[in-house]
């Protein structure tokens, strides 16, 4: 196929270009900048600086016959928009509709969206399932979920085939915030108050997602389905911590605080969503992609934050602020 992806240089199309391109298909990659250098053999770039309500996608869809669509706005660690909200919905939900409605008027087959957990919540109590109602708490979720519910609109009253992926955190090479900050500290090896902690949160290496993402390309059954997908190992905290340090080759120094003094501690400084990442659960049910699609994960999560150690261990200096 002719696969039109968006966000290419972004962390996930990174790997997921290479992969469409050794598979056979034909990759045409949008980028704010066309790169001086290509990540594969035969991508052609599309020059598409802003993605919103007003973006021209004629000739970027031409003769296109599928989309993956990973460009977005996500989370923000130094949050500078004067109105986030209206940030996140002019490129997540309106920039989403119109490239969907471009698709579908230029005849396109399957379009791929790469959503969030983070549209159904911030916290399980039991995993999340494709059957459970979205219930996004902040303005990044609320936009991708709408984001959702456009393109799902546009598929049902066109020939569209649409195709959601909502992945929980996603790591691997390249990986930036706060699994960037996690290598970091790792590498540093600090002790660390957290070996009380006892949760458990879903997470996907980026190859995985790669994956899922081609299968749900060329799979028939995919036509029309949202998929939560998954590693198949949740880890809790202090399990992530000791395995990156591991991978790593460094040790993991962590002592056990209760988790009511470490919330306590996360009031008084205004962290507490932090703490609440650290300490609560956020897991999701992938049982949907592996029996209708037959999808099995090709990495497990020892070779996913190996390989991921191998690329933060490795890089040229200055990588890791790209």
């Amino acid at each position: 196929m002719r696969v039109l992806v968006t966000g290419a240089t972004g962390f996930v199309g990174r790997a997921l270009v290479p992969v469409l391109a050794d598979a056979g298909h034909e990759v045409r990659a949008v980028v704010r900048e066309t790169p001086a250098t290509s990540p594969a053999n035969g991508i052609v770039f599309h020059e598409i600086p802003d993605i919103g309500p007003e973006t021209d996608w004629t000739d970027a869809l031409s003769g296109v016959d599928a989309v993956v669509h990973l460009a977005g706005r996500a989370h923000v660690m130094a949050e500078r928009a004067a109105d986030p909200a209206a940030a996140f919905n002019r490129i997540n939900t309106a920039g989403t509709e119109r490239l969907a409605r471009a698709a579908a008027d230029a005849g396109i087959k399957r379009f791929v969206y790469i959503s969030t957990v983070k549209v159904m919540g911030e916290e399980t109590r039991a995993p999340y399932s494709e059957a459970d109602t979205p219930t996004p708490e902040d303005a990044y979720g609320a936009s991708k979920l709408a984001g959702e519910k456009a393109l799902l609109r546009i598929a049902g009253e066109t020939d569209l085939e649409a195709v959601i992926l909502r992945p929980p955190l996603v790591y691997g090479p390249g990986a930036k915030g706060n699994l960037l900050s996690l290598l970091k500290l790792c590498r540093l090896a600090p002790p660390l108050p957290f070996a009380a902690i006892d949760n458990r949160r879903s997470l996907i290496f980026v190859g995985n997602l790669v994956d899922a993402v081609v299968l749900c390309l060329e799979h028939p059954k995919a036509a029309g389905q949202t998929f939560f997908i998954r590693d198949g190992d949740d880890l809790s905290t202090p399990d992530l911590i000791r395995r990156t340090a591991r991978a790593l080759h460094r040790p993991s120094r962590l002592f056990p605080v209760p988790v009511a003094l470490l919330d306590l501690a996360g009031r008084v400084t205004g962290k507490s969503a932090t703490v609440a990442r650290l300490t609560g659960n956020l897991q999701v049910n992938d049982e949907k992609i592996r029996h209708l699609l037959g999808w099995t994960p090709p990495f497990n999560v020892v070779q996913g934050l190996d390989k991921m150690a191998d690329w933060f261990t490795n890089a040229p200096e200055g990588a890791h602020n790209t």
